[in-house]
């Protein structure tokens, strides 16, 4: 198997991560809701479970944004790397793969801020939710359509 699957996957992750960013801040701007404390709690656990000391407080702070940040492209350029490994050999249908995407990196997400104690998804509103799902169904939507783009003619099957 050669690389360039990949790396065209994590590039089209990161066209992705940057896809739902600009649906969440958006979302912000129209809606005039806060940003979530979600990522920098989770980078803040992540963390201390793995013993990392942050500084003191107003670096860790600083610190926790940024890592929440991180974690975030992390995951978007890591799933869509998989997500280029996997589907190398296949064609499906450009929806098929965008929810695939969307889904499987809204699961990771929200499973993490679950498991770390940080959310419980259960206890979430519709707008909770909605504010979960529509970012990250542009995600899918950018990183298939980004993916595909990449594909060499002769891989992409007619």
């Amino acid at each position: 198997m050669r690389a360039a699957p990949v790396v065209d996957g994590a590039i089209a992750g990161a066209v992705g991560t940057a896809a739902l960013n600009v649906v969440s801040y958006l979302d912000m701007v129209v809606r005039a809701r806060p940003a979530s404390s979600a990522p920098d709690e989770t980078a803040g656990r992540l963390a201390s479970a793995a013993h990392v000391d942050l500084g003191p407080e107003q670096q860790a702070t600083n610190r926790r944004s940024g890592l929440g940040a991180l974690l975030g492209y992390a995951t978007g350029i890591a799933a869509g790397a998989a997500f280029g490994f996997l589907a190398a050999r296949r064609r499906l249908p450009l929806p098929l793969a965008a929810g695939l995407l969307g889904s499987g990196v809204m699961a990771t997400t929200d499973g993490s801020i679950a498991a770390l104690g940080v959310s419980n998804p259960r206890t979430w509103r519709r707008s909770d939710w909605v504010s979960d799902i529509v970012p990250h169904l542009a995600y899918g939507m950018a990183t298939a359509a980004t993916l595909r783009r990449l594909r060499s003619p002769s891989r992409r099957g007619r």
